[in-house]
């Protein structure tokens, strides 16, 4: 294995972050994320099961739901099997080809999960605020459509980090900081002009992320303007607790991603558990609670899966 610090122009590989002092709890680390990762696995999987089983859930919030659940298995398939590998097998290394692909992997799910969740805003401000409109405006079609549109708007935006990467030498130290690869901290390790790279990122998730979440704030308000209309309480939070649920997956999306970037910018003299604790909790957070957070908040889905476990416990009973 080539040194962390070797100088080649046209760099062939990447060395991936390990915490310091903890080499020999590698195997056991891995056992905690293969088990979240089977966890993420098995719960979005369960949604998808459930919606497509349901008829009554073939409507645009569940759509989107399932988005969530498809984008969230891609994306920690995409980095949880291989930083398994590095734990496991310690194959610290990872071409460089491989690292552009899932670097832009990963930026451009997240994004296409942005897009989805500034969707479900609009479908919850749609429903609370003309009611009346909301199975005329969100019809399916109109949902794959944004579902389309989502994918478009994050590999157009997100290709280009890669390929602005390409030709870049890379003479400097080959140790990430993460054990996956992010667009920041593979372009910390150029030692050319990364202006160009880091002005375009920045400009992306802004308008991007940054974008979607100024808009799902506006929504919020809209819809808590309309709420407060309601003449009782009781009314008001009826109608509120239908937002619960979405509140607290745009939370758990935009919190690890908002401290994952402080992290990068501000970070440089934090100790490298912090980096990977950080990288780690941005992958997995997101994919593990949304489906406990839909599958615990929606009546529909919890009595799906009860009816799942009561046909499962009379199966085996007989």
């Amino acid at each position: 294995m080539p040194s962390p610090n070797s100088s080649d122009i046209s760099p062939s590989s990447f060395i991936l972050a390990s915490i310091p002092g903890l080499e020999a709890a590698h195997f056991w680390m891995a056992i905690l994320l293969c088990s979240m990762y089977i966890l993420a696995v098995t719960g979005n999987c369960a949604v998808l099961f459930i919606v497509k089983m349901e008829p009554s859930l073939h409507a645009p919030m569940y759509f989107f739901l399932c988005m969530l659940a498809a984008i969230d298995l891609a994306l920690s398939t995409s980095t949880v099997p291989r930083t398994l590998s590095f734990y496991w097998f310690n194959t610290r290394e990872i071409s460089f080809d491989a690292c552009l692909v899932q670097m832009f992997l990963i930026h451009t799910l997240s994004a296409i999960e942005s897009t989805v969740l500034l969707a479900m805003a609009v479908d919850r401000y749609v429903a609370i605020c003309h009611p009346l409109r909301h199975a005329a405006i969100l019809t399916n079609a109109v949902t794959a459509k944004i579902g389309l549109v989502a994918m478009a708007r994050g590999v157009l935006f997100f290709l280009p980090l890669p390929l602005l990467l390409l030709p870049l030498p890379f003479c400097s130290s080959r140790l990430l900081s993460h054990s996956f690869c992010l667009h920041q901290d593979v372009m910390n390790l150029a030692c050319a002009n990364t202006t160009p790279s880091m002005v375009y990122g920045l400009t992306a998730i802004l308008l991007v992320m940054g974008l979607d979440a100024i808009l799902i704030c506006l929504s919020y308000i809209l819809i808590l303007k309309a709420v407060l209309r309601l003449a009782s309480w009781k009314e008001r939070l009826k109608v509120f607790s239908t937002c619960i649920a979405h509140i607290c997956v745009v939370l758990a999306f935009y919190v690890p991603l908002i401290g994952l970037s402080v992290v990068h910018r501000f970070g440089k003299g934090l100790a490298p558990l912090v980096h990977i604790i950080m990288g780690n909790i941005y992958i997995l957070v997101p994919t593990v609670l949304n489906p406990i957070i839909y599958g615990v908040g929606t009546k529909q889905i919890q009595r799906r899966i009860l009816n799942l476990i009561h046909i499962y416990n009379d199966s085996t009973a007989q």
